[in-house]
């Protein structure tokens, strides 16, 4: 042990036990670890880096956990800080989110046994690329709330309470992206207006 001038020994830090991992911050990650999982690896296109991503933004939320439990809504402010996190990792590597062909060929790989053809696969590739492109264009909270419902496929309360918002916001949303996107879709952007 080395020793002080005078032959003491020197003092070494004190070791502190951690802090207990709050209940109420387990009871977030089990409500909302799955669906911001799903939703990274819907934009980044790649699982490992989303899981990385998603882990990195718990790890966030917890370390300023008493911080968001003050927000007026904790599950909004979280929603917005990993959307945040999932943009500049997005803008980092310097391309647009993949959700319109990862969505597009989930759907394809699901419904694999139900289509008879190639024909039929490629026509529904075809179908969905252009519905989830139109997806893509629809303004922030209408985007979430389609990807959330209906290519996620969360119920209207899941994506409610996960977006921090109530019900009939959520309805509201997915009500005016349908019409915005029947409108799209009946009549998509020429190549020279994208």
């Amino acid at each position: 042990m080395n020793r002080g001038d005078a032959g003491e020994p020197l003092a070494t830090p004190a070791l502190r036990e951690p802090a207990p991992v709050p209940a109420a911050f387990w009871a977030f990650h089990a409500l909302y670890f799955r669906v911001y999982r799903r939703y990274a690896e819907l934009h980044l296109g790649d699982t490992r880096l989303a899981g990385e991503v998603v882990h990195e933004v718990f790890m966030a939320l917890l370390y300023d956990w008493g911080r968001l439990m003050e927000e007026a809504s904790p599950a909004a402010s979280a929603w917005a800080f990993f959307k945040s996190v999932v943009a500049e990792e997005l803008a980092w590597q310097g391309r647009e989110s993949a959700m319109p062909e990862t969505a597009s060929f989930d759907r394809v790989s699901l419904a694999r046994d139900l289509l008879d053809s190639f024909r039929n696969k490629f026509a529904v590739m075809e179908s969905s690329l252009g519905l989830y492109t139109a997806i893509a264009r629809l303004p922030e909270r209408q985007f979430d709330v389609m990807v959330l419902v209906y290519v996620l496929g969360y119920d209207l309360k899941k994506t409610a309470q996960t977006m921090g918002v109530s019900a009939a916001t959520i309805r509201s949303h997915r009500d005016r992206a349908r019409k915005r996107i029947a409108r799209d879709l009946k009549n998509p952007p020429s190549d020279e207006q994208e």
